[in-house]
C-alpha cells in the first residue's frame, strides 16, 4: 500500500493551495456578509482549467478520477474559502457525470466543454419539501407532449440557482402510485433555467452565504426532449451513479474546512497570552486540539481508500458513507473546538473561526445527514433490519 502521492497529485494539490490561497479570509467574510457570489475566485479556478478535472478530454477536460478532484476541494476549502468556496465549483468539478455517462453526444458537446471554462453555471434540482431524502417520493412531474415535456413542481435548497443558466432536473414521468418498482419512472434533464417558468427564490440561512440556497417554483416548463439525459424512466439510476463520489467530495470538504479551523486554533494558541504564558500551554487547550488531528488524519485514510476504490472501479459504498461520516464529524468537532480555543473573540466575526464552525455544521446535514449515513451502513453492510 503507498501512501505517496503521484506527480500528478502533489502538482495539483501544490497548485490549488497557491491559487486558492490569494483568496484570503478577508475576502471570504466580505463576501459571505455581503451575500455576494466569489466571482472572482470562479473565474480564477475556471481559468487555471481546474473545473474540467474529472472530465474526459474530449469535452475540454483533464480526465482525472475522484481522487485528484478530492485533492482540489479539500485544500479550496482549507484555504479558508471553506464551503463558500468549494459550493461555488462542487457541482462543475464532479456533478455533470450523470451526463457524461448516460447523456447524448450532442448533449454533452453542447454542455461540457462550457462548464469546463466556467462559462456556464449548472444547479442540481433534485430534493423537494415533501420527499426529503426519499427521493422516490419526489412529485415535480414531466408530461410528454410530442418533442418536449411540459414541467410542473417545485423545488427546495437549491445551491447556485440564483447564478446558473442551466439545472439537472430530476422529475417524475410516471406517478409513483403507476409503477411496479418505486424507483422506476423518475427521468433527468440538463435544461435551460427559464426565469419566465421558474421562479427563484433565496433561503435566509445560518451560513455559506456567498452561495445561495433556494426554493424554486416550476410551472409550465417547456424541456425539448434533447435536454433529456438518457432514456425517459432511468433518472433515478442515473443519479445513484455520483451519490458515492459526491459523499467523497463532501468528506474533503469537511475535512479541508477542519485542516483550516484547526490551524487557526494553533496559531492563536501559540500567539495569545493569559497570565503571562501562551494558552496553547494549557493542557486544557492543548489536548483537544491534538486529539482533532488524530481524528482528521484517520478520517482522511479512510476517504484515501474511498476514492482509490472508486478509480479502480471497485464497490466503495461503505467507505464513502464512512468517510463522508468520519469526516464531517471530525471537522465540525476542530472547527468548535478551534472556536472554543479562541474564547470570545472565536465569537467574533474577526478571527473567522466563527464561519468555520457555522459552514463546517453544514456538513454533518448534507447532502445525507450523518443519521442516514448510519442507516446505511446498518442495514446495507452490517446487514441488521432497516430502520425506514
Amino acid at each position: 500500500m503507498d501512501f505517496d502521492l503521484t506527480d500528478d497529485q502533489a502538482t495539483i494539490r501544490k497548485a490549488v493551495a497557491e491559487l486558492a490561497g490569494k483568496f484570503d479570509d478577508q475576502y471570504w467574510m466580505a463576501r459571505d456578509q455581503a451575500h455576494e457570489f466569489p466571482t472572482e475566485f470562479y473565474d480564477a479556478l475556471a481559468g487555471g482549467g481546474w473545473l474540467g478535472i474529472t472530465t474526459p478530454q474530449e469535452y475540454g477536460g483533464h480526465g482525472f478520477g475522484i481522487t485528484e478532484a478530492s485533492i482540489l476541494i479539500e485544500e479550496v476549502a482549507r484555504s479558508g474559502g471553506g464551503m463558500n468556496a468549494a459550493s461555488a465549483i462542487h457541482l462543475s468539478i464532479f456533478g455533470m457525470h450523470p451526463v457524461i455517462v448516460h447523456g447524448s453526444e450532442e448533449l454533452k458537446r453542447r454542455t461540457l466543454p462550457r462548464i469546463v471554462t466556467g462559462d456556464l453555471h449548472v444547479c442540481f434540482g433534485v430534493t423537494e419539501p415533501g420527499a426529503g431524502l426519499d427521493t422516490t417520493r419526489i412529485t415535480t412531474f414531466a408530461r410528454r407532449e410530442g418533442e418536449h415535456y411540459v414541467v410542473n413542481g417545485r423545488k427546495v435548497w437549491i445551491s447556485k440557482a440564483m447564478e446558473s443558466e442551466k439545472v439537472l432536473l430530476l422529475t417524475r414521468t410516471t406517478k409513483i402510485e403507476d409503477v411496479a418498482k418505486k424507483t422506476d419512472g423518475m427521468t433527468l434533464f440538463l435544461t435551460d433555467l427559464d426565469r419566465t417558468k421558474i421562479d427563484i427564490r433565496p433561503i435566509p440561512k445560518m451560513g455559506r452565504n456567498a452561495v445561495t440556497s433556494n426554493e424554486l417554483f416550476i410551472d409550465d416548463l417547456h424541456i425539448p426532449v434533447e435536454d433529456r439525459v438518457g432514456d425517459e424512466g432511468q433518472g433515478f439510476r442515473y443519479i445513484l451513479d455520483g451519490l458515492n463520489p459526491e459523499r467523497m467530495l463532501v468528506a474533503a470538504e469537511a475535512l479541508g474546512l477542519g485542516r483550516v479551523a484547526l490551524d487557526r486554533a494553533v496559531r492563536y494558541g501559540n500567539e495569545r497570552e493569559v497570565f503571562g504564558r501562551p494558552i496553547g500551554m494549557n493542557q486544557g487547550l492543548q489536548f483537544p486540539l491534538a486529539d482533532s488531528l488524530a481524528r482528521l488524519d484517520a478520517a482522511e485514510l479512510v476517504l484515501r481508500k474511498a476514492t482509490w476504490l472508486y478509480d479502480q472501479g471497485q464497490p466503495c459504498a461503505r467507505e464513502a458513507n464512512s468517510a463522508k461520516y468520519l469526516c464531517a464529524d471530525a471537522g465540525f468537532q476542530a472547527a468548535d473546538r478551534a472556536l472554543q480555543t479562541h474564547g470570545g473573540m472565536g465569537y467574533s466575526e474577526e478571527y473567522h473561526v466563527a464561519r468555520y464552525f457555522r459552514e463546517a455544521r453544514l456538513l454533518k446535514i448534507a447532502p445525507l445527514s450523518q443519521e442516514m449515513v448510519l442507516n446505511y451502513l446498518g442495514s446495507h453492510v452490517l446487514g441488521l433490519p432497516r430502520s425506514y
